[in-house]
């Protein structure tokens, strides 16, 4: 919403700058003209205003959405920019003679530089002007984005030491296989082998803006199986996977922190322990996942009185950054035995 009022803001502004200008030009009458015809020219300036801002909403902004141009090399952008920039000023321009034979004779033989070259050529600059503009903004904004990114993957590698791969976690799994040593050795160079696979991913995965689905799965389903060894018959887990699910990329860790999230603050507070349930969904290119375990919700708080931490904050603020507001995070208590994550991520970054 923020971006849609300031691109409106600025055509609005950018556009009555320019019917100003040329309104203050006509009443200052350098010509003379006698009243009826500068009533005759406001009403042109006023049509032929609007005609200007309705060609580059409609035609300029359009065809650069349509084409993801402020995505692709600018070198490479640029002749086809070009083309639809003399398209949009020639269609301007025939308009406005149109326009101005309504109110005036046309004689283009005595005055085709004046009344067609050179109004033309005016166009074209105009829309040169308005198209840098636009793709300036939207490299700020992509430039600025970065930022944001790196700094939030700083400080979620950060988190990861401390939430997602903390000390905790890797004593308990750590004790966990030394039981299986000598009782179940296989099972045991299994959990080490789980192990290794979390952490290699974790420092692999660090510094990328998002994975493919069905390798974060695959990590999950690691840190699910060690923790199994831990819990035992207390963690029941369920998947629901969508076969399509493996389109889609989404944040490195995400799944994990939401899982261990909900074991965290859910299952491991239970005596008989819980259910951890991973679901996901694919309609209209957009990627549904739902984690489902045992526990409850008070005040935005998971019995008992733990904070969620800083996990749920960085999957926030990473889904924004990413995704801006086509991605969307929340948590609720399905009933009083069960609490609801889902997150929805759209199929284009």
């Amino acid at each position: 919403m923020r971006k849609k009022r300031l691109y409106w803001t600025l055509q609005i502004l950018g556009w009555g700058v320019y019917f100003l200008a040329n309104y203050a030009l006509i009443i200052s009458n350098p010509q003379e003209l006698n009243s009826e015809t500068q009533a005759i020219q406001r009403t042109e300036l006023i049509i032929h205003s609007l005609l200007l801002f309705f060609v580059s909403h409609g035609i300029l902004r359009k065809s650069i959405i349509k084409r993801a141009w402020v995505q692709i090399n600018i070198n490479r952008v640029i002749p086809r920019l070009l083309a639809v920039i003399f398209a949009a000023a020639l269609l301007v321009l025939v308009a406005s003679l149109l326009l101005y034979s309504v109110f005036h004779e046309v004689y283009l033989k005595e005055a085709i530089f004046t009344e067609v070259v050179l109004p033309y050529l005016a166009y074209v600059v105009i829309y040169i002007i308005w198209t840098t503009v636009y793709f300036l903004y939207h490299y700020l904004e992509s430039n600025n984005r970065s930022l944001k990114y790196e700094a939030a993957m700083n400080e979620m590698h950060l988190n990861q030491l401390k939430a997602q791969l903390n000390p905790h976690f890797i004593f308990n799994a750590l004790n966990s296989m030394r039981a299986l040593v000598d009782e179940e050795p296989k099972k045991a160079k299994i959990a080490i082998t789980q192990l290794s696979n979390i952490l290699r991913n974790s420092l692999i995965t660090d510094k990328k803006r998002v994975v493919n689905f069905r390798s974060e799965l695959n990590t999950v389903r690691d840190y699910l199986a060690l923790e199994g060894i831990r819990f035992e018959e207390r963690l029941k887990v369920k998947y629901s996977i969508d076969k399509q699910s493996d389109h889609f990329e989404v944040p490195p860790m995400m799944l994990q922190t939401l899982v261990e999230n909900a074991i965290k603050h859910g299952v491991s507070n239970l005596m008989e322990g819980g259910l951890i349930e991973i679901a996901t969904k694919v309609e209209d290119s957009v990627l549904s996942i739902r984690i489902k375990n045992s526990g409850q919700l008070v005040y935005g708080r998971k019995r008992p009185r733990e904070r969620s931490g800083v996990g749920l904050v960085n999957t926030k603020e990473r889904l924004m950054l990413i995704y801006g507001e086509e991605a969307s995070f929340k948590m609720y208590n399905e009933n009083d035995k069960f609490v609801v994550t889902e997150v929805r991520i759209p199929q284009r970054i």
